[in-house]
């Protein structure tokens, strides 16, 4: 995704579990309308090979945010 149309997803302080960040991330996506975006980030995530490189992925698709969300409010 081009850097100007990641959406902000709070990471920071969050449950560090990939699957609870991949599900936030996706939810995210999906409020700001990138639907199809959402799903090709969970499909590689769920085909990567360690947390690391599933959370690299995520990151291509959200840039972390260190507030509460509320630039995305709703999702």
């Amino acid at each position: 995704m081009k850097e100007e149309d990641k959406v902000f997803v709070p990471l920071v302080g969050e449950d560090g579990n990939i699957f609870s960040i991949m599900g936030r991330a996706s939810r995210a996506l999906k409020h700001a309308g990138f639907i199809d975006e959402a799903a090709e980030m969970i499909q590689r995530v769920r085909d990567s090979q360690s947390y690391e490189a599933a959370l690299g992925i995520v990151l291509e698709y959200v840039n972390e945010s260190e507030d509460d969300g509320q630039k995305n409010e709703g999702w």
